[in-house]
């Protein structure tokens, strides 16, 4: 059985730790490796790789700084297919979706190549008599991460590479579900050229985050995932004075207005809703169609294409949804979707008991649609993190905005409609972080930030894009007169500079 390492200092190494957890091919349900549950020793290790590297590293110019990223980026682009199969093969996600997938990691690999130039500073001359002042933005130090199973590749690209190129040490802390992809980048990062220490991964699960969130010479934390975690890493790692930003969960809805192109809007909850075995934090859980005859063409049109989609393994390139990632997780949705039968919602889909000749002991689900849903039943307010499609019919606009506004996250959401007022209307009002206009799933660009409001994110950054370069890097401001403009005698009042 295959033992996966931690990464520290620029080598791979073992460790120590008594315990680990199995590592699963979510399309066949054979365990296909172990993966270390890492000790407070070895984070600290991590810590002290990262923090001799730090001094350095932060002090090279940026321009050095970013000719490995130039290299990193490069390497992931010859390697995107062998980097998509690691994904397929511990997530389950089609080969299609992985690629997807790190293509946008990728892109943020690539604004991070042209940070320097969001680096420099202000420069005011002669803000007083013989006064000038200017302003710079300087790395913090050593920086962690800890990252959700759903984007082995993604995800950690949105942190690390602008944390690097501002001259941060990083440690990463994956997923104990999905391990090999992270450590296959990081041979990558290394063979790109950067000095050991820069980049640190050690796998572990919840001893391994405290120590990471307690650690005095870690600065700041970013972290994806639930958001009773996302809480408990924002409360823990403040209280230890961190920097922290933390996203959480979401209950994404999408509004269908009488007016929408339906067979656009079909389309598009077909693939945010189900893509990725609805395992997104993105993903659109909720329909919203305004109008009964509105929701009766909708749920019509989307229950044959749900019955059709084709479900299967990522070494079919047929497949349109592969497996979700654990037998657990199967489980609990099967569980909810039981709920929400027993609560009085229409079951039009059910996607449970599918089974693949071949793959019978993969963790394998069909889509499933319930219509009628509404705002009291559990279906409703849990993040499913399955492909599991509810719709909740409304009367109104209005009716429809308010229950987007009600939820208690405010991830992304969508509008279809050909309507311009009610579409300026829906972006100007809406609270929600991320809102998409006849796009389902509004994840911003790299030179953008992605981040949610309310109980889906913790902090006050936003990830990657300007707002994780202000994140990873903290403002200096100097104010200079040299010795031939000081006035003579001291000055016991506030200081002017008039």
């Amino acid at each position: 059985m295959r033992t996966i390492q931690n990464a520290i200092d620029g080598h791979k190494v073992t460790s120590n730790s008594a315990r680990s957890a199995p590592v699963y091919n979510p399309a066949t349900g054979e365990q296909t490796a172990d993966v270390p549950l890492s000790t407070v020793e070895d984070v600290n290790a991590a810590v002290a790789s990262a923090k001799k590297a730090a001094a350095g590293w932060g002090t090279t110019t940026p321009l050095k700084r970013i000719k490995p990223m130039f290299r990193f980026k490069e390497l992931l682009d010859r390697n995107a297919d062998a980097i998509a199969r690691a994904i397929s093969n511990e997530h389950g996600k089609t080969h299609e979706d992985a690629l997807g997938e790190l293509a946008r990691g990728i892109d943020v690999v690539d604004f991070a190549c042209g940070i320097p130039h969001l680096l420099k500073g202000e420069y005011s001359r002669n803000v007083g008599p013989e006064i000038d002042t200017w302003s710079d933005r300087q790395p913090l130090g050593v920086v962690a991460g800890i990252t959700p199973f759903n984007f082995p590749a993604m995800v950690p690209m949105w942190m690390y590479p602008v944390a690097v190129a501002c001259g941060n040490t990083f440690i990463l802390k994956p997923s104990e579900r999905d391990p090999s992809t992270s450590m296959l980048i990081w041979d990558l990062f290394q063979e790109a050229g950067f000095p050991p220490g820069v980049l640190n991964i050690v796998h572990g699960d919840r001893e391994a985050v405290d120590a990471i969130l307690d650690h005095p010479d870690i600065r700041a934390v970013s972290f994806v995932g639930s958001t009773p975690v996302a809480e408990h890493v924002y409360r823990r790692g403040s209280a230890s004075g961190k920097r922290v930003q933390a996203l959480g969960g979401a209950k994404n809805h999408m509004i269908v207005m009488p007016d929408a192109d339906m067979d656009q809007a079909v389309d598009a909850l077909m693939g945010a809703g189900f893509g990725s075995a609805g395992e997104r934090c993105m993903a659109i859980s909720v329909a919203v169609p305004v109008g009964e005859k509105t929701a009766d063409r909708l749920v019509e049109a989307l229950a044959p294409k749900i019955r059709l989609m084709k479900v299967g393994p990522a070494t079919d390139k047929d497949s349109e949804m592969g497996p979700v990632i654990t037998a657990e997780a199967k489980r609990r949705i099967e569980g909810l979707i039981g709920q929400g039968v027993r609560e009085g919602a229409e079951l039009v889909v059910d996607g449970r008991g599918l089974e693949l000749q071949g793959y019978e002991r993969g963790f394998f689900l069909g889509g499933s649609l319930f219509d009628r849903v509404t705002k009291d039943m559990t279906i409703y307010k849990t993040e499913i993190f399955g492909p599991v499609l509810c719709v909740a019919r409304t009367g109104s606009y209005a009716e429809a905005a308010d229950l987007v506004n009600s939820s208690e996250y405010g991830n992304g959401t969508a509008i279809f409609t050909r309507d311009g007022d009610v579409a300026r209307a829906f972006a100007a009002s809406i609270e929600v972080g991320m809102v998409g206009i006849n796009v389902p799933i509004p994840v911003p660009v790299a030179y953008h930030s992605f981040g949610g409001w309310k109980r889906s994110l913790f902090g006050d950054h936003a990830v990657y894009g300007p707002e994780g370069v202000r994140f990873y890097t903290r403002l200096k401001t100097v104010t200079a007169r040299w010795p031939t403009g000081i006035r003579g005698g001291a000055e016991f009042n506030f200081p002017s500079l008039k």
